[in-house]
């Protein structure tokens, strides 16, 4: 910009052009004229180079400029036009003294102003106040630009505080659903591999490698999450996140921890989006954690339907619901289940059967196929 506007104030064609309010007789520009014409010229173009780093220095320098051309008589020059790019680069970049640079910036106007009029300038009062309301005008037009640009920058702030919110309580769901999965699974083996121990001990170790095998998963799904936390950009662990193809490996352990459990699946199984299958698979083991801890031994029928727009999940749990849970229950986990299932426009629906009959848990998750 500085580059642009110097070489147009030294161009025959355009050097004429420019802002004007003294109107005082044109000296000659022959010799020592000539030289500091120049130097005026240059010292309101130069400057334009560091108006968005130090805009109040450019103002100033600019401005005093400006306003020893107009005293001095020089000719019109489109350098003059530097003054209007430094007054909305202050507005639109100045932090500070804001204020204060505006008062002296006022001050020094009016000076200006009793100065041409005493030199024989003749504009008249309107005439000097309008020149000054066109200045604020761009002033005011540079501080629009900086709140603008304050108001989107603060839009991304938030966005990205919201971002993060979002991300960590789906990663403090995936911890409690994986946690405490795991955690009452194992619990239950080791209930079962002490029974054993009393009763039948050359079937304990049947027990033991259910809850060595139960452990195992439970550190692989928590070091996934753990990759995730280390928040590199790279969806690097997409390829060991718990999916939709996984659910029999879930039903299949939660057997081993004793609960007898029917699966089926109606409708043929389409690629969804990650989302969507993830949340598949976080319903049918929030569903099946339940059971376990709320009626370990009852039987459980695990229903999932394909269909061309959405999957439907149903998990029912038959017979009572036991007083004292095998582990403690920190209610978060249907509570933040239904929330992920919003989150994809579905629906998520549980509760008690009738005449104390079980619990079903009901969900209905939109996705078309991928």
């Amino acid at each position: 910009m500085a580059a642009l506007v110097t070489v147009l104030a030294f161009a025959p064609t355009v050097a004429h052009l420019g802002p004007e309010i003294g109107d005082l007789p044109r000296r000659e520009t022959n010799g020592i004229g000539a030289v500091v014409g120049a130097a005026l010229t240059l010292a309101m173009c130069l400057p334009l180079a560091v108006r968005t780093r130090m805009p109040g220095v450019c103002l100033s320098v600019i401005g005093a400029a400006f306003a020893a051309s107009q005293m001095l008589g020089h000719p019109d020059t489109f350098g003059k036009v530097g003054l209007l790019l430094a007054l909305y680069a202050a507005g639109a970049h100045l932090v500070r003294v804001r204020r204060r640079l505006a008062a002296a910036l006022t001050a020094g106007y009016l000076i200006l102003a009793l100065v041409l009029h005493n030199l024989g300038s003749p504009q008249q009062f309107p005439d000097f106040l309008a020149f000054y309301l066109v200045l604020v005008v761009i002033w005011l037009a540079g501080t629009g630009m900086r709140r603008r640009r304050a108001d989107e920058a603060e839009r991304r702030q938030l966005a990205a505080e919201v971002a993060a919110s979002a991300e960590r309580a789906r990663i403090a769901r995936d911890l409690h659903d994986v946690v405490t999965h795991h955690v009452t699974a194992m619990v239950v083996q080791a209930d079962a591999a002490q029974f054993l121990l009393d009763t039948a001990p050359e079937r304990t170790g049947t027990g033991l490698c259910a809850i060595s095998d139960t452990g195992r998963r439970a550190l692989t799904e928590l070091r996934t999450l753990l990759g995730i936390l280390e928040a590199t950009g790279e969806s690097r662990t997409a390829d060991r996140t718990p999916t939709m193809g996984k659910v029999a490996d879930l039903v299949e352990q939660t057997r081993l921890s004793g609960q007898p459990v029917e699966w089926t699946e109606q409708g043929e199984q389409l690629p969804r989006s990650l989302d969507v299958e993830l949340t598949t698979y976080r319903v049918v083991q929030e569903a099946l954690t339940n059971a376990l801890k709320h009626a370990t031994g009852n039987p459980t029928k695990v229903l999932i339907r394909h269909d061309q727009e959405h999957i439907e999940i149903e998990v029912i749990t038959v017979g009572p619901i036991a007083g004292n849970p095998v582990t403690p229950s920190g209610g978060r986990g249907l509570t933040g289940l239904r929330e992920r299932v919003r989150m994809l426009s579905g629906d998520l629906v549980s509760g008690a059967l009738p005449d104390n009959g079980g619990f079903r848990v009901w969900a209905m998750i939109p996705g078309s196929p991928t």
